[in-house]
């Protein structure tokens, strides 16, 4: 139990990439966990090894409607997390943030118990400051294609500090950097995972821009590490703190260490820059490491080698990497 009483943990979002990796640990920490997702992005394969157990449970609900459930804390993870994902039903994108958020804070003050939001590094926009301190404000377009997005999880990170300084609710609030790791949906359009997925099935490796653009990967073990960190850390230590690794790759030295690490046959192609892609991308987490105790540990390599397994197995079991749900 690593020193924590078993509690009953909500998590939203429980059944996407790192909302499964987070039911996972919770279960094996020997908590009660109930995962609420309404399976847009969420995916049923990622949760299935985890219903046998009789201390997890699946609500099938979105949370832009009110839930009402008895728990002792709640991870805040729902959202369109990638590109592809979020721009897909933009108006729905930003309920989910905010409605969403009303909803779980409305409950965590029903209830008097903590919630934690997991924000995102997107609320820094495209940066002018680099690396991104907490206290950076960002540099964000409020009408464009990534705004639904954006602005969403910048709108929530303002709810969550309004219910903590009106009604004293206790809240933590991570801001969440480009993370990968087994699980991610493969055609959800992520850099890691597009590369991996192109890699394996021998097709032209996709990279927009000049490739010069960099980000910091982190490892999904060692983001939910923080975020469990996060939500045990005093009550008077709300956030927003970074989670991210701090090691920078711009996105050609990825394309090519995929190739390699595939041993493939593709071919690097360029196409032209999304609308609002950020040209660096990198977390400032001396916070995180002074109050949480928090850093990365598992390197941009040996993520990747448990990660490009994950999707060769699921592309030799499914053949054409199409999604089952």
């Amino acid at each position: 139990m690593n020193g924590y009483s078993s509690k009953r943990i909500l998590v939203t979002g429980g059944a996407g990439f790192l909302g499964s990796h987070l039911c996972e640990r919770l279960l094996s920490e020997g908590h009660e966990v109930i995962c609420v997702d309404n399976f847009h992005t969420g995916r049923r394969t990622n949760i299935a090894h985890l219903v046998s157990n009789p201390y997890f449970e699946v609500i099938r609900h979105d949370i832009c409607f009110p839930l009402y459930v008895e728990v002792d804390e709640i991870y805040n993870l729902a959202c369109p997390a990638s590109p592809i994902h979020y721009q897909f039903d933009p108006v729905q994108t930003t309920k989910t943030a905010v409605h969403g958020s009303i909803n779980m804070l409305g409950l965590a003050k029903r209830l008097k118990i903590k919630i934690l939001q997991a924000s995102t590094s997107e609320v820094y926009g495209d940066p002018t400051v680099h690396p991104q301190p907490e206290k950076y404000w960002g540099n964000v377009n409020t009408v464009g294609l990534r705004s639904c997005y954006d602005e969403g999880k910048r709108c929530a990170e303002t709810l969550f500090f309004d219910y903590h300084r009106q009604h004293k609710l206790k809240i933590k609030v991570a801001r969440i950097f480009n993370t990968y790791g087994p699980r991610m949906h493969p055609n959800d359009g992520r850099v890691v995972s597009n590369f991996i997925v192109q890699a394996l099935k021998g097709e032209d490796i996709t990279v927009y821009g000049d490739g010069k653009q960099t980000r910091s990967f982190c490892y999904a073990d060692d983001l939910i590490d923080g975020l469990i960190k996060l939500m045990n850390s005093p009550d008077n230590f709300t956030g927003p703190v970074n989670l991210g690794n701090p090691e920078e790759s711009s996105i050609l030295e990825l394309a090519q260490t995929v190739i390699n690490m595939t041993d493939s046959k593709s071919k690097i192609v360029f196409n032209p820059l999304p609308s609002d892609d950020p040209m660096q991308r990198c977390p400032d987490i001396t916070f995180a490491q002074s109050s949480l105790g928090w850093s990365p540990t598992v390197s941009l390599s040996e993520g990747l080698v448990k990660t490009v397994k994950y999707f060769d197995d699921f592309l030799r079991n499914n053949g054409t990497g199409s999604i089952k749900n």
